[in-house]
């Protein structure tokens, strides 16, 4: 079974424009595995078949990474350059412009390492979080930048983001106490340094995060406004929804500015997927 699930990731992730290194490959697929396992126990998800759960789990939340790269790679250039960070040439409100390809960026998690350029603090010691200290051989970094991935569940996609970007220190935060229990096993079986579970309501952190994220958590006014306090000074919201959410973008207060909605395509499921990018107004 491994196999063929394997050969179906690599596929759908070159589909993506991914171009995974075998670990990432490898840890991706234990995650899925951890999925099964403990899904009895925690509910994680409701969807049981594993071909399923890589269409519409892994493969769904990897369809996120290139943007959230090219968000990344363009902030810390912007930031390099003093400028304003603006990930997108064109802002829109619904529209569909083309996707801005970076230099240097060849797939997932493979950005070179870059200064922190005075953004948030690094990722808690090991004491503070269970499974956040680096494994044998690997080498702790300072995070290129902090997300927060709000009502997480299973960890997706925080732990997708946490394996396939390096640099990016992941919190994901439920109020379920054993999911985030969960993740915290997940990062220490997969060894993930950058990987944190949270068990707390989302209105009690306060960050700094540079990107606060969400996929099919909550009506986009709700899910702004619960998670306002914790976004770092130029953050920025991801939200993953299905189709356009029209009446949750026009049910956004004034102090919300949508000024990108991407269209995404996932390999291998029949359905709208989109990612609506907003930031605080003024």
């Amino acid at each position: 079974m491994t196999a063929p699930l394997e050969a179906a990731l690599r596929s759908g992730a070159q589909a993506l424009g991914l171009e995974l290194q075998g670990a990432q490959v490898a840890q991706l697929l234990d995650f899925m595995a951890l999925l099964q396992k403990w899904n009895k126990v925690y509910n994680l998800t409701s969807v049981r078949d594993p071909q399923d759960m890589l269409t519409h789990h892994l493969l769904d939340s990897l369809a996120a990474v290139v943007p959230l790269q090219r968000h990344l790679a363009q902030t810390c250039a912007n930031g390099a350059a003093g400028m304003a960070p603006s990930p997108f040439g064109a802002e829109s409100r619904g529209s569909s412009p083309a996707s801005a390809e970076l230099d240097g960026l060849k797939g997932c998690g493979v950005l070179p390492p870059a200064p922190r350029l005075g953004w948030g603090p690094a990722a808690p010691e090991a004491g503070a979080l269970p499974g956040s200290a680096a494994g044998p051989g690997q080498q702790e970094t300072a995070p290129l930048a902090r997300l927060l991935d709000v009502g997480s569940g299973g960890g997706l996609p925080g732990v997708v983001f946490a394996i396939c970007c390096p640099n990016l220190d992941v919190s994901c935060v439920d109020t379920v106490a054993k999911k985030a229990a969960f993740i915290q096993q997940a990062a220490a079986t997969l060894k993930l340094p950058n990987l944190h579970g949270i068990h707390a309501r989302v209105e009690s952190l306060a960050g700094p995060f540079e990107v606060v994220s969400c996929r099919a958590f909550a009506a986009l006014a709700d899910f702004t406004a619960w998670s306002r306090p914790a976004l770092a000074p130029g953050a920025v919201w991801l939200a993953m929804k299905g189709k356009h959410p029209a009446e949750e973008i026009a049910a956004l207060p004034a102090s919300v500015e949508v000024f990108h909605v991407e269209p995404l395509q996932v390999p291998g499921l029949q359905a709208d997927r989109c990612i609506v990018w907003m930031r605080p107004r003024g």
